[in-house]
């Protein structure tokens, strides 16, 4: 919570690693105590957005769930606004990636993904199966372990998982000896550092990474379990997410005995449970899909730009906050390797940085554009995750060096998105009444250099 926290408010709860419920009250807080609250219209989707260069607008057509907070009832409501900020995250939020296995329908129990999980799910003295190794999948199981008769986290490959300090000792010997906002930003560029420096390390020498978060795990866990076949993935260190257990809850649950870990393959779903490809069957009351999430990048809003749908599958990546040739529009996404917000945050400064350009210059929009044939495309992202794989061909692509380079490194984006200049050759500003041409800025020998 020192880097996904906010970097202009303190997180000032003892648990670094916290809480659902904690980490919601901070960000009631934060939008109370900044007067953001009120100004949300709650319960509304935006369905399309639609630009014109004539007006230099956009144009939202937005669907109302129920009444919000302003009152407004109407299913259909419109809204104007010059720049568009998409902060909608990249997931899918309707629904959770959750695969057809054979036999779903004859399982007597109930089947819940953890995207559609209410509070009349019973799990107390149950037989709990939870499907995959990521992140939820690791965060559940001994949260479920807890009150279940027996919880099993159900893999067909490992995940790197790694046990961290629910409490940072350094932030305490801080607050002991600083004001709360000192103490916040010492240990919050303490946690950076650090993370970058094991995210470098692990690229570099991935051989000594595995070795050292395997051995953590086995340390963990004693000699009853099976270490190299239970958590010694198939992939490299980064190559997807690591997973980090607060004290090592999971590690603890397992030994214990509450619950097991099991990889193999599913071979069908049955009346009592799940059969496996080794015959196998875990006798389940409750099945959890923890199998994943998919990707849906501006919210599964319709975009267009003067009459034209907007393929976002076509774009470039600016800077990682904006897309070529989409006028007035940011969004924020932030990292694999590290927080979100940490990157959410100095997108934000950068939208700012632009805005006070537009004024400054008198332009109504702003666009990303390049006519240089030597950016080339690469993925967007450099995962191996299912999630990313999945929606390769749906989401936009970076170029292969400045400014349409994706980084995964804070530092970097400190010196593009908070310092580097901002009318960096790449930026069109336009009146409007002018339309969107592609690719008609200046070539990128007279733009700003790369980072080092």
């Amino acid at each position: 919570m020192f880097t996904l926290g906010y970097r202009w408010k303190p997180w000032l709860k003892p648990k670094g690693i916290a809480d659902g419920q904690l980490i919601q009250d901070y960000l009631r807080e934060a939008a109370h105590e900044q007067g953001i609250h009120s100004k949300i219209r709650f319960q509304s989707r935006v369905k399309e957005a639609n630009w014109s260069s004539e007006r230099a607008r956009w144009t939202l057509d937005v669907q109302s769930d129920s009444q919000n907070s302003h009152g407004d009832n109407t299913d259909n409501l419109r809204y104007t606004c010059n720049f568009l900020y998409m902060c909608s995250g990249y997931y899918d939020y309707d629904q959770g990636y959750a695969p057809k296995f054979e036999g779903q329908d004859q399982f007597a129990g109930r089947i819940v993904h953890p995207q559609q999980w209410t509070p009349d799910i019973e799990y107390a003295g149950k037989r709990v199966v939870v499907i995959g190794s990521g992140a939820t999948a690791v965060t559940l199981v001994p949260a479920l372990a807890a009150k279940a008769a027996h919880t099993v986290m159900l893999q067909r490959s490992p995940s790197y998982i790694v046990s961290l300090p629910a409490v940072d000792a350094v932030a305490a010997f801080f607050r002991k000896r600083m004001s709360p906002i000192n103490a916040y930003r010492a240990t919050r560029w303490k946690n950076i550092s650090l993370s970058a420096f094991f995210y470098q390390l692990a690229r570099r020498n991935p051989a000594a990474a595995r070795k050292r978060i395997v051995d953590a795990a086995k340390e963990a866990l004693g000699p009853n379990v099976d270490v190299e076949k239970h958590f010694n993935p198939r992939y490299g260190v980064w190559d997807q997410r690591v997973c980090i257990v607060p004290d090592g809850d999971l590690f603890e649950s397992i030994k214990s005995g509450r619950s097991e870990v099991v990889t193999d393959e599913i071979e069908r779903f049955t009346p009592q449970g799940i059969r496996l490809r080794s015959g196998r069957e875990l006798e389940a009351d409750l099945i959890v899909t923890a199998t994943g999430i998919e990707m849906k990048l501006m919210g599964g809003v319709k975009v267009a730009v003067d009459g034209r749908p907007f393929e976002v599958s076509r774009a470039l990546s600016y800077k990682g906050c904006m897309f070529t040739d989409l006028p007035n529009v940011a969004y924020s996404f932030g990292y694999f390797n590290a927080s979100w917000t940490l990157k959410a945050d100095l997108i934000a400064e950068y939208v700012c940085r632009v805005l006070a350009q537009l004024d400054e210059k008198g332009a109504s929009y702003v666009v990303p554009q390049h006519n240089d044939p030597n950016i080339g495309e690469e993925p967007f992202v450099h995962f191996s995750s299912g999630y990313v794989q999945r929606a390769a061909a749906r989401v936009p692509k970076q170029g292969g060096k400045h400014p349409f380079k994706l980084y995964q490194n804070y530092l970097k984006d400190i010196s593009v998105l908070r310092f580097g200049k901002v009318d960096d050759g790449f930026l069109a500003f336009k009146q409007a009444g002018k339309p969107v041409d592609k690719s008609v800025s200046q070539p990128a020998n007279q733009a700003e250099q790369p980072p080092a």
